[in-house]
């Protein structure tokens, strides 16, 4: 029998604040059952086992990611949108390490659970979105997506593991890396697809 006031909702919170406390490679159902003071067993009939109960804390970052962002470019367009898709991104991976890291990591997520949530699909329309002020149709829109992603993405990947250790504030290089990303996206590189030469 389900414990009262148990949801799979719950579990993915709580499984998502112990991420983000001690890193998502800790987070185990013994610690969630911990955490929420019930035993192992009882997460079983909300969450199908630590794939599930992870591939759901990613979603649910996700979600809390995208509105993050949405919330920050609206109604701005250009670098003004570049800066601030990249600043709400950065402020989130900063505030939930655990749960971003969820976000980054393949891992097979039900179907129908991930049908159900707007996250994932809204962050790739979002970031389509912010860059079509650029003037990029396709194949170029999708990659400078990708180049966007891997710019912000191992920005915070690697200040948050320690990984600039110079004196130059990493703010500082920051604001140069999105000075520099929107210089690129608006002089985009014709594309040499089909060039034989």
């Amino acid at each position: 029998m389900a414990r009262a006031g148990l949801t799979a909702d719950r579990v993915t919170l709580a499984g998502a604040e112990l991420a983000d406390e001690v890193g998502l490679e800790h987070v185990t159902m013994s610690a969630v059952a911990r955490r929420l003071g019930v035993k192992d067993a009882s997460l079983y009939v909300h969450v199908r086992g630590l794939e599930d109960l992870r591939g759901r804390i990613a979603l649910l970052a996700a979600d809390e990611k995208t509105v993050r962002v949405a919330e920050a470019t609206a109604g701005r367009a250009g670098k003004d949108a570049l800066v601030a898709f990249a600043n709400a991104w950065r402020t989130y991976a900063r505030a939930h390490p655990g749960r971003y890291s969820a976000t980054q990591i393949p891992m097979r997520i039900d179907p129908e659970l991930a049908a159900r949530a707007p996250g994932p699909r809204r962050a790739v329309e979002l970031t389509y979105s912010m860059l079509r002020a650029y003037a990029l149709a396709e194949p170029d829109l999708t990659d400078a997506a990708r180049l966007v992603r891997s710019t912000l993405h191992g920005f915070v990947s690697l200040e948050a593991a320690g990984g600039f250790a110079h004196a130059r504030p990493a703010e500082s290089s920051w604001t140069r890396c999105l000075d520099a990303l929107h210089a690129l996206l608006e002089r985009w590189p014709a594309s040499c697809e089909g060039d034989s030469s």
